[in-house]
């Protein structure tokens, strides 16, 4: 099963070198388990200042294909926005992108943001652990 990766997951591993992150995700790409969405990929690579880093990190996440973003996906991406915004939840927009994708694919975040786990709690995401 391939599994949606988070900016924050791309950005420890990319940019801050070793670290468990980085050998888990060096995993599931070995395993050819990674999925990434076009807005997380903005996102891996906004504030990398370095223009020849930059490019860098550009060229080894073109490896990765976009995952295809459905209106569905967006729709109900602004319907868990709202859904948690009634419980005084917050997140970001990506972020709720993210979890409609996981639902509709039944893929697995690998993320590390605990409002992720609050999400989980109020419509469907899988989410990725790491074994310890």
């Amino acid at each position: 099963m391939s599994i949606l990766v988070d900016a924050c997951i791309w950005s420890a591993a990319l940019r801050r070198g070793a670290s468990v992150h980085a050998t888990e995700l060096a995993e599931l790409i070995n395993k050819s388990r990674i999925s990434l969405l076009g807005p997380i990929r903005q996102e891996a690579l906004c504030g990398i200042r370095d223009v020849a880093r930059f490019e860098l990190i550009r060229e080894y996440l073109a490896e990765f294909p976009d995952v295809p973003i459905e209106t569905a996906d967006y729709e109900m991406a602004a319907a868990s926005f709202n859904l948690c915004r009634s419980r005084g939840v917050q997140g970001s927009n990506t972020g709720f992108l993210l979890c409609a994708v996981s639902a509709r694919l039944q893929r697995p975040i690998y993320i590390v943001d605990r409002d992720f786990t609050v999400f989980a709690g109020l419509f469907p995401v899988l989410l990725h652990s790491v074994a310890p």
